[in-house]
């Protein structure tokens, strides 16, 4: 059996980071050809690797789960979910495989990435918990909830959560058009195919769970969200994942003001760039005043009124959030803290190119142009080489890539020495994405106070 891995399992192998592999490819001739895949994610034959690696003296290791996971991947790729679907092994090396299997068709199966569904469970409890588009089943297995129950138009997909979750109900079938789920939830957590537009416009026109209003035909969000609102005690909570354009589009303005006024809205955070996760409860009682608008996980404290979003756009973007002191974001410019002071006796020199050849190494450092040096880091401190690297490409007036980092003169240090430069280095680092920040958080300040979204002090 030829059993392929791919630039990342090869990274696993030999415990490097990817970077390495990829400068292995680039400075060994004899480095095994791609025998599939693509261009961008080639796949090399298992035991060309395993030749090259003992003939380098690259240490590696092929553990039995490993193993299986390359015997997998000499499947067609539209076979590769069956194939882990009948897999016969126990749970922690089924969750292994499960984890390669996600890995690589990330684009096809659209994961939910970890601090994503940490921040969605922080969210929801409740002795029931539904999910109705649940895939592989990534949500409900990280919930404690005693009971689970799911929901999943891809039979592959359904098979491998059943595998995963043996306790819980896992149901083939599409959702929207045909809801399985009769069970009323403590909660709902999902992270919809909103990029879905064929979702059942057409078919579903009258039906019940458009407490809110009918959904436009190209806003299936407000589908699924109607769609979890529903499958909800009263008072249940949901937490859905969506496209920030949710919030603000048009088409989408009426239901979410009806949202709004019967209280169902509880918060919209901004989680990762471009989505937001939308928390409701099914209502109960009086609607609240305010809701809350976050730009990012935190403390669910309403600061919002809802009066002042019910306006003609009805836009509940969290980067629009009203009610604002601008000096919130006037506080958060970032002040660089103290460096460690230095030596100001000049040290003896060298190079950038002699501190690398003389501690070869599998520690990849990469330059600012791209370049990945391998060190030894019990000789050079990798956060010293990493900052000279920066330094060194900082002293081109125009930026240049062309510029030889490793002729550039750098203090010759022990490594006891080496290291509090790379502390210093490492904190200039932070200052510069804290700055970073800074600046993004000062335009929207501005944004802010020029259309009135934000007073003064």
């Amino acid at each position: 059996m030829d059993e392929t891995v791919s630039a990342g399992d090869i990274a696993r192998l030999a415990e490097v980071g990817r970077a390495a592999v990829s400068n292995w490819r680039r400075r060994f001739e004899d480095f095994p050809s791609p025998v599939g895949g693509t261009a961008s994610s080639p796949l090399y034959l298992l035991r060309d690797v395993e030749v090259w690696l003992k003939r380098n003296g690259k240490s590696f290791r092929v553990s039995p789960a490993e193993r299986l996971w390359t015997q997998l991947r000499t499947h067609d790729d539209l076979k590769l979910g069956e194939a882990l679907a009948t897999t016969e092994t126990d749970d922690e090396t089924f969750e292994f495989l499960h984890a390669r299997y996600v890995e690589a068709h990330s684009r096809l199966l659209n994961p939910t990435p970890p601090e994503v569904v940490e921040a969605v469970l922080a969210t929801t409890d409740g002795t029931t918990v539904v999910d109705p588009a649940c895939g592989t089943g990534s949500l409900l297995k990280a919930s404690k909830a005693r009971n689970k129950i799911g929901q999943e138009i891809d039979p592959v997909s359904a098979v491998i959560a059943r595998r995963r979750m043996p306790d819980a109900q896992i149901i083939t079938g599409d959702s929207l058009r045909h809801n399985g789920i009769a069970h009323k939830a403590d909660a709902v957590v999902c992270d919809p195919p909103w990029h879905d537009r064929t979702w059942g416009h057409e078919e579903l026109v009258g039906d019940a769970r458009w407490t809110y209003g009918l959904p436009p035909r190209g806003e299936p969000e407000l589908a699924w969200l109607q769609h979890c609102l529903s499958l909800t005690k009263p008072g249940g909570l949901v937490a859905v994942l969506l496209p920030q354009a949710t919030a603000s589009r048009r088409p989408g303005k009426r239901i979410r003001g009806n949202l709004l006024r019967a209280g169902a809205i509880r918060a919209i955070v901004t989680v990762t760039p471009g989505r937001d996760l939308w928390l409701l409860r099914n209502p109960v009682g009086r609607a609240p005043e305010h809701i809350a608008l976050l730009q990012r996980p935190g403390p669910l404290d309403p600061n919002t009124r809802v009066i002042d979003l019910l306006d003609d756009d009805v836009d509940l973007s969290p980067t629009r959030r009203t009610g604002t002191d601008a000096s919130e974001y006037l506080d958060a410019v970032y002040t660089p803290p103290a460096l460690p002071e230095l030596q100001a006796v000049a040290p003896p020199m060298t190079t950038i190119g002699d501190l690398v050849r003389n501690a070869p190494g599998t520690h990849p450092v990469t330059s600012p142009t791209g370049a990945v040096y391998e060190i030894d880091p019990r000789k050079i401190d990798p956060d010293f080489l990493e900052g000279v690297l920066k330094a060194a490409f900082a002293r081109t007036p125009t930026g240049s890539t062309r510029l030889d980092v490793k002729r550039t003169q750098v203090p010759s240090l022990p490594l006891t020495e080496q290291r509090k430069y790379g502390q210093a280095f490492r904190q200039l680092k932070e200052a510069e994405e804290k700055l970073r920040e800074a600046t993004e958080l000062i335009g929207i300040g501005y944004a802010g106070l020029l259309q009135g979204q934000i007073g003064p002090r």
